[in-house]
């Protein structure tokens, strides 16, 4: 078997299942040895009657004995593989399962930074390729661990009861298979390491492919697209060619080494039986062979069952060094620290009043030299309207998603209600913060369960209520399905402004005392803006929100704005006094309102010309 720090407790939960499984396929083995027993009495009375010459009741009595007992050993043979099956598959099923599971939920405690240096592709193969084959060795391999070791000893007891020699004979190539296998087995492992890694490749390239196939179709590129995966799939080929030749080679050794046996084993057994009629028995070691056609019928009945054992030690190596890789690599990825948790001292928030402080803050991604924000110092005040405006790459969605601590940071430079978030429960943090991303991430599921996706059960008059915060309700009726609309793949059925408004839902529907929203309205008509911005100030009223916005008009009858430039604070205050202490707000006012100018006598000109 393998054994690992994850997969040890699953053997101790399923143990009742493995043992009823094990017992059943011991039972199996053994019933099996009657076989050839019988098969061996009914050719050694056979061999016994004159041709020509009626049965005597009596063997004919015995023969049909002997039928029964076939019969008999058949259907004991099928009520036993029925309970190994179900009992050891199920085992492994739910093994894998529990695994998945474990995997899932360290998947949800890693963080940000871990998925931006680890590709999806990866980490889908490890949820299905490296599962599935543990999940194989599992099943299959504690069948083949048994029959290998108990129907070996059964098998190999019951030929040296028929004639030692020919067991010495016979029993040798195991040994042989033993010593080739422990030679063959690192080899396998580190193929099969090449292999997994050359799936993850082409796993993580299809991924990417087909995330971005709007922008392929868009670009005319679908035919480099095709070139580029057909080169990663030759080389993931190639990789498996290698592994498969090594596979097959290693079987063949097997397969000639039995078939070997066999005829070794026949041609033994045929000269013994020759000599022995012709008067002359053949003495090795001191030892008379003396066997009959019968017993060379059972013998070789007995080894044709050791066969299996022997073809299943070569499977279970192959099995095991490929299950050994894969768990390896789930252990890798288990045994990732997570580097953003709860202390052990953690300090629940609870009634949330919204006050956000910044005392000295500074951030850096990992990996980079230059903060992205240095010497942050302001406070929002509860139930304060705050805009966050600045050039690309100022710092302003770092800011405001630093409440939700995705990343780390110094310990006494960020406060929600006087609590140190380096200090704070993340469960109760994030709880009490909704959240509206830059990137408007929906799932593939109908609308109203996206809008509701904080509420496990939802509420369709909340769901309704949300949708209309986010002035995206009568837009959803005029769809056929209206609210079970499903929204397809990442929204892929629903417009830029569309997929705004549902995340912008999604995050009112939530009411939480802290709300973020991340240029969640620089898809919508200037009308659609005004109305979110009526419902801010209505519906959120008492309640902290932060908007992050590319254009003014979004932010100048906020309670305050931020000024970001360069990852610092330039100035934070209300719209009126900026444009008297801000240059870069000065500057952002005077070039939207010259580009609203230029845009109008654009259009100007355009309905003049029209009318001409």
């Amino acid at each position: 078997m393998i054994f690992g720090k994850y997969i040890k407790g699953l053997y101790k939960k399923y143990l009742i299942f493995f043992i009823i499984g094990i017992l059943a396929t011991i039972a199996v083995d053994w019933v099996q040895l009657y076989l050839p027993e019988y098969l061996g009495n009914v050719v050694n009375i056979v061999s016994t009657l004159e041709p020509g010459k009626a049965i005597p009741q009596d063997v004919m009595n015995q023969m049909l004995i002997y039928l029964g007992l076939i019969i008999a050993i058949g259907f004991a043979l099928f009520a036993g593989r029925v309970i190994w099956r179900f009992s050891l598959f199920y085992a492994s099923k739910r093994m894998e399962a529990d695994i998945r599971k474990m995997m899932f939920e360290k998947a949800e405690q890693l963080s940000v930074t871990y998925y931006h240096s680890n590709k999806v592709g990866n980490i889908m193969s490890w949820f299905t390729t490296d599962l599935e084959t543990i999940e194989e060795f599992l099943g299959w391999g504690a069948i083949m661990v048994a029959d290998a070791i108990f129907m070996t000893i059964f098998a190999a007891i019951k030929m040296f009861n028929c004639d030692w020699m020919l067991s010495l004979i016979a029993i040798v190539p195991i040994l042989l298979i033993a010593v080739w296998g422990a030679l063959v087995e690192k080899v396998m492992s580190i193929k099969w390491k090449e292999r997994q890694e050359s799936f993850d490749k082409v796993y993580d390239y299809a991924q990417e492919s087909f995330s971005g196939i709007r922008v392929i179709k868009a670009f005319v590129k679908e035919t480099n697209e095709i070139s580029s995966f057909a080169k990663i799939v030759r080389k993931n080929k190639d990789v498996n060619y290698n592994f498969a030749k090594i596979e097959v080679f290693f079987d063949v050794i097997i397969n000639v080494i039995i078939n070997l046996t066999i005829g070794l084993s026949l041609g033994f057994g045929g000269w013994f039986i020759f000599q022995a009629y012709n008067g002359q028995p053949i003495i090795l070691f001191g030892h008379e062979v003396n066997i009959t056609i019968g017993r060379l019928m059972e013998f070789i009945s007995y080894f044709d069952l050791l066969v299996w054992p022997m073809i299943a030690s070569g499977q279970i190596i192959t099995m095991r060094s490929r299950a050994k890789t894969s768990l390896k690599r789930i252990t890798r990825f288990m045994d990732t620290e997570e580097d953003i948790k709860s202390p052990t001292d953690a300090v629940k928030l609870k009634d949330v009043q919204g006050e956000i402080t910044f005392k000295n803050f500074s951030f850096k991604y990992k990996n980079e030299q230059d903060n992205i924000l240095r010497n942050v110092n302001l406070t929002i005040k509860p139930g304060e309207v705050v805009g966050i405006v600045g050039k690309i790459g100022s710092g302003k969605t770092t800011l405001a998603t630093a409440l939700l601590r995705l990343y780390n940071f110094k310990e006494g430079t960020l406060f929600v209600d006087g609590v140190d978030l380096m200090k704070a429960d993340l469960s109760s943090l994030r709880h009490n913060i909704a959240y509206a991303p830059q990137d408007n991430f929906l799932f593939s599921d109908e609308i109203a369960n996206n809008i509701a996706f904080f509420d496990d059960e939802s509420n369709s008059e909340n769901v309704i209520e949300a949708a209309n915060f986010a002035d995206i309700h009568n837009n959803i009726m005029s769809f056929p399905s209206e609210y079970k609309t499903v929204s397809g793949e990442r929204g892929v059925t629903l417009s830029g402004g569309q997929k705004q408004r549902v995340s912008l839902a999604r995050a009112f529907y939530k009411r939480s005392p802290i709300m973020i929203m991340d240029d969640t309205v620089s898809a919508v008509d200037v009308k659609t803006e005004e109305n979110i911005l009526r419902n801010i100030n209505e519906k959120r009223k008492g309640k902290t929100t932060i908007v992050i916005a590319s254009r003014v008009s979004t932010v100048r009858h906020f309670d305050r704005i931020i000024v970001l430039k360069d990852g610092e604070v330039e100035a934070f205050d209300n719209h009126e006094n900026l444009m008297k202490i801000s240059p870069s707000y000065q500057r952002m006012v005077y070039l939207q309102q010259l580009e609203a100018e230029v845009e109008a006598r654009t259009t100007a000109k355009e309905t003049e010309g029209g009318i001409e």
